[in-house]
C-alpha cells in the first residue's frame, strides 16, 4: 500500500473512531502527513467528509494538536444566506480548506477539489428546500461555485446574479400558489 494511501486510511479511520467516541485525535506530536491526511479526509466532496469536518468544527479542542485554522469570513462579501438559502456552513468549510492548504503550501494541488467540495455542499443544502424553489437555489450554488473556481472568492458574486435567482424563486413561488 502506498504511503499516501496508508496515511489517508489512518486519518479516515481516526476520524470515524472519533465521531463514534471511541478515540481521541490528540497525540503528542502530529506529523505533516497526519495533518494532511485529516485535512484531505475533511475536504472531499462526499457528505461523509462534510459531516466529519463539521464534527471536528464542533469539537475543536480535540483537534488542537493539529493547529488547524478554523477562522472564516463565511461567504466573504456575498450573502451567507442568499434569499434565505443557508450557505454559511458550506462557505466555512471552503474557507477551512483554502486556509489550511495554503498554510501547508499545498493549495494549488487541492484548489479544484476544494471548489468541487464547496459546490457539492451547496447542492446538498439546496436539496433540503422545497422542489418549487430548488432551481433558484441551484442557480445561486452554481454562481457561488463559479466565483470561487474562477476568482477564488465568492466576493465575485454580482448583485445581478442574486437578482436573477430572486426572480426565479419569486416566479416559482407564484406558480406554485396558482396551482
Amino acid at each position: 500500500m502506498s504511503r499516501r494511501l496508508a496515511t489517508l486510511l489512518a486519518a479516515g479511520t481516526l476520524t470515524l473512531l472519533t465521531l463514534l467516541g471511541l478515540a481521541s485525535p490528540a497525540f503528542a506530536a502530529v506529523s505533516t502527513e497526519q495533518k494532511l491526511g485529516v485535512l484531505s479526509s475533511w475536504t472531499q466532496t462526499s457528505s461523509t467528509s462534510y459531516h466529519a469536518w463539521n464534527s471536528g468544527r464542533l469539537n475543536k479542542p480535540a483537534w488542537s494538536e493539529y493547529a488547524f485554522d478554523w477562522s472564516t469570513d463565511y461567504c466573504s462579501s456575498s450573502p451567507d444566506n442568499p434569499l434565505g438559502f443557508s450557505f454559511s456552513l458550506s462557505c466555512h468549510r471552503h474557507d477551512f480548506g483554502y486556509r489550511n492548504y495554503k498554510a501547508m503550501g499545498q493549495f494549488s494541488a487541492n484548489k479544484s477539489r476544494l471548489d468541487s467540495a464547496f459546490y457539492a455542499d451547496l447542492k446538498r443544502v439546496c436539496a433540503t428546500y422545497h422542489v418549487v424553489v430548488r432551481p433558484a437555489c441551484y442557480s445561486l450554488a452554481w454562481t457561488y461555485y463559479e466565483a470561487v473556481s474562477i476568482f477564488g472568492s465568492t466576493a465575485a458574486v454580482q448583485q445581478s446574479d442574486l437578482d436573477r435567482a430572486a426572480r426565479m424563486k419569486a416566479d416559482a413561488e407564484r406558480r406554485a400558489a396558482l396551482r
